[in-house]
């Protein structure tokens, strides 16, 4: 049986991540011996997405908070590097995967960028970090004041960007200067 036959079958015939059924073909997830083992079936809208990082749709990908429960190691992995590309901190938080899943799924994501977050003090910024705002902060577009000594709990960084971090703040996700921040 071809792999793509292979995939199809386990999957249902459906995209093993948005569960869509238009162009379904085999994914190799790197490093890959070439097996159903380390591939998914997904469709062609998934693949034009994950081939062109940067026109990804995460609207699309709403469709992880799914996937990511997979039984399938391939699955989870995938998932777990498009959470990554996404920046979806939160969903990867919850994830769980064996050493080996992990170790797998981190081996394809690239190298960190070297660009280092630090806040008003000099004090390097992780993802996850609550952070406290240390000026009011008037919020464009969403019609708020972002109050001083404000609590922006599990943060993520803006990986090209070393001067914004995102966070929430009264249920708003919204991006904020690191100079106006305090790791707490």
């Amino acid at each position: 049986m071809s792999i793509v036959k292979e995939l199809q079958s386990r999957s249902g015939g459906v995209c093993e991540l948005c569960g869509g059924s238009d162009g379904l073909t085999d994914f190799e997830v790197a490093p890959s011996d070439g097996s159903s083992e380390t591939s998914v079936c997904i469709c062609s809208t998934c693949r034009a997405q994950i081939e062109n990082p940067d026109s990804m749709d995460e609207n699309h990908f709403n469709c992880l908070n799914d996937s990511m429960w997979s039984e399938i190691p391939a699955v989870k992995v995938l998932t777990f590097r498009l959470l990554s590309l996404l920046n979806r901190q939160d969903l990867m938080d919850m994830m769980y995967l064996e050493e080996i899943e992990r170790a797998w799924a981190e081996s394809g994501i690239g190298s960190k960028s070297s660009v280092v977050h630090k806040d008003s003090n000099g004090v390097v910024l992780q993802a996850g970090d609550t952070v406290v705002i240390i000026k009011d902060l008037e919020v464009k577009g969403a019609g708020f004041t972002a109050k001083r000594g404000t609590a922006v709990r599990n943060i993520s960084l803006v990986h090209d960007d070393a001067e914004h971090i995102e966070g929430r703040v009264n249920g708003t996700k919204i991006f904020i200067l690191t100079k106006f921040l305090k790791k707490s």
